[in-house]
């Protein structure tokens, strides 16, 4: 959980939510830890931040985080966990194409979340301005850098994502 609190605090400010590596370290998290105790493991974060801890975004904490803007990214965040844990149990981790793949199909649900959550503030067209456009290519990237940190461990570690499928 410490990975992902620092993910937080790593932010490039923006409006309507800044840019940081939580979609990277969530994945991972539920790459390394599976879907059941990645999934716990975020909603533990979650929780953390919902109670006051200041391990969100940019050292933020308090349930209107929950209700504003970025509902719809942390929503989301469980969600790609499990996804990620899910499919990296079935040995998707551990390939190349597979592995991208995984982290790419993350990265979309917290795009598509957060924005149909700011849709719901704001119209369709501003939500996909400024809560799905502007994140594309850091999300390319951090799917790209996922993927390749679950390829390099997947040579090093006996993580769940990285048993063999039965």
């Amino acid at each position: 959980m410490m990975a992902l609190v620092l993910a937080s605090y790593v932010a490039i400010p923006m409006q309507p939510v800044p840019i940081t590596l939580q979609t990277l370290v969530v994945p991972l998290i539920g790459a390394l830890l599976g879907a059941r105790l990645g999934t716990a493991a975020v909603l533990a974060w979650l929780a953390a931040g919902a109670l006051g801890a200041p391990v969100l975004a940019e050292g933020a904490s308090g349930i209107a985080r929950f209700t504003g803007p970025g509902g719809g990214y942390l929503a989301a965040f469980p969600m790609a966990a499990w996804l990620v844990g899910r499919l990296a149990a079935r040995g998707w981790a551990a390939r190349p194409g597979r592995a991208l793949g995984l982290m790419l199909a993350a990265n979309a649900l917290c795009l598509a979340l957060g924005g149909l959550w700011l849709a719901a503030a704001i119209s369709a067209k501003a939500a996909i301005a400024s809560g799905v456009l502007p994140f594309l290519p850091g999300a390319l990237a951090k799917s790209a850098a996922g993927a390749g940190i679950l390829l390099l461990l997947s040579r090093r570690t006996a993580a769940p994502a990285f048993r063999p499928a039965s």
